[in-house]
């Protein structure tokens, strides 16, 4: 338990939404339904325990809105999963979609459940119980699931395969994040780091910073946080000198080796203890003295306690979240570029909208295409967010939104449904 109140997160996603909309001075009838999910289902289903027992498990999915086209949205397996959590990631999802302009609404799954506890013939089976449960609900034209926390790959191919079952022919687009042998698409593994890392190039040259003389903090190195840190040497030749993991972490000022940092996580089980580093704490990094901070961790791990302490003139949010609305303001205020979640960490849903489109086409694209769509998508996205904060005088959260939110009402005023 954490103290103080707790930060609900679809409370969270409706103050952000009711910011843009009062800028947009949006119809209060289109207002009223962009508060609220489309369609919230919650379902309860059996599955077979490796004892002989039955144990019922719930799970969730969230459709929020379906104006631009089919939903799209993540299932996560989680032990403290809430159907406020989901409705605010399907919230988010609608607003990602849209700002990167491809044709899907938002949705967000999960299921109440440990996968560290269950065997891998038990995890299957709450796979396919799940889309059981859910398959009427679903479709390669209706809502499209993907991977998100504790969910792989592999869960998607079984997923994949329940719903083929159901339907009675094969449907690789029902799911994305699938295994390249069942219709996944090359580069997807890096695609959420790789679409942060090409918007933080674009707002480095709009400030005029060069990154090749640039610091980089990392909070978080899992999937993210490993390929953000890769490729910010990579793509942007910065120099990455702090990076931190659930256990802390380490600053080097001569740079950090993001392989050789990988190797020690997987040796060790944290990027803590690093030869030649010094310990730092989750805490400590956010304020570290650098030119970009990239939380790519938890949510609300920047707030108005620590908002005023950050030095970063970039903060590039590759985590969902991370960043309170009260904190947002105070980071304004100071100057800092933010570059809001549903837009830094867009490149995931970009791929699998990729993914998808290769699916229903039958035909599959080289990683260079991948890499190119992408940077064209994140790209465009990131200059029209950058022209309607310059123009609207708003921070870039509030710009993203109001991209978003007026692309989701034009779709919804042109179908008649306000």
């Amino acid at each position: 338990m954490t103290d103080g109140p707790t930060l609900n997160p679809f409370e969270i996603s409706q103050r952000q939404l009711d910011k843009a909309a009062e800028k947009l001075d949006l119809d209060p009838q289109v207002h009223a339904l962009l508060r609220e999910p489309m369609r919230t289902l919650e379902v309860h289903f059996p599955v077979r325990m490796d004892d002989g027992t039955t144990r019922t498990f719930t799970g969730f999915r969230v459709q929020y809105n379906d104006a631009l086209g089919p939903t799209k949205g993540g299932l996560r397996f989680h032990p403290d999963e809430t159907i406020d959590t989901v409705k605010a990631l399907a919230a988010w999802m609608t607003w990602k979609c849209a700002v990167v302009g491809i044709p899907y609404g938002g949705g967000k799954g999960g299921v109440i459940c440990n996968p560290k506890e269950l065997s891998v013939g038990e995890l299957e089976r709450v796979a396919r119980g799940y889309i059981r449960a859910i398959g009427r609900f679903i479709g390669p034209e209706r809502d499209i699931p993907a991977p998100d926390v504790y969910t792989t790959p592999q869960i998607m191919a079984w997923m994949m395969d329940e719903y083929s079952t159901i339907v009675g022919y094969n449907a690789p687009g029902v799911i994305t994040g699938k295994p390249i042998p069942l219709g996944g698409s090359l580069g997807r593994g890096d695609a959420t780091a790789r679409g942060a890392v090409y918007t933080i190039i674009e707002a480095a040259e709009a400030l005029g910073i060069d990154l090749t003389k640039a610091t980089v903090a990392i909070q978080g190195y899992g999937n993210a946080g490993y390929f953000a840190a890769k490729l910010m040497a990579e793509l942007a030749g910065s120099k990455v000198v702090a990076i931190t993991d659930s256990r802390g972490g380490a600053y080097v000022s001569d740079g950090i080796d993001p392989e050789a940092v990988f190797q020690h996580k997987r040796e060790t089980g944290s990027v803590t203890g690093l030869a030649g580093g010094k310990a730092i704490t989750n805490e400590e990094i956010l304020e570290l003295d650098v030119d970009i901070l990239i939380p790519a961790a938890i949510e609300n791990v920047i707030t108005e306690k620590n908002a005023a302490n950050v030095k970063a003139k970039i903060i590039a949010e590759a985590a969902n979240g991370p960043t309170t609305p009260e904190a947002d303001e105070i980071l304004y205020k100071n100057g800092k570029y933010l570059i809001p979640d549903f837009l830094c960490n867009a490149g995931g849903v970009t791929v699998s909208y990729f993914e998808w489109v290769q699916n229903i086409s039958g035909y599959y694209w080289t990683i260079d295409e991948v890499y190119d769509r992408l940077k064209a998508k994140m790209t465009s996205a990131f200059r029209e967010v950058h022209a309607m904060a310059s123009s609207q005088k708003v921070d870039n959260r509030t710009a993203a939104y109001m991209v978003s939110v007026q692309r989701v009402a034009e779709a919804m005023r042109l179908r008649g449904w306000v």
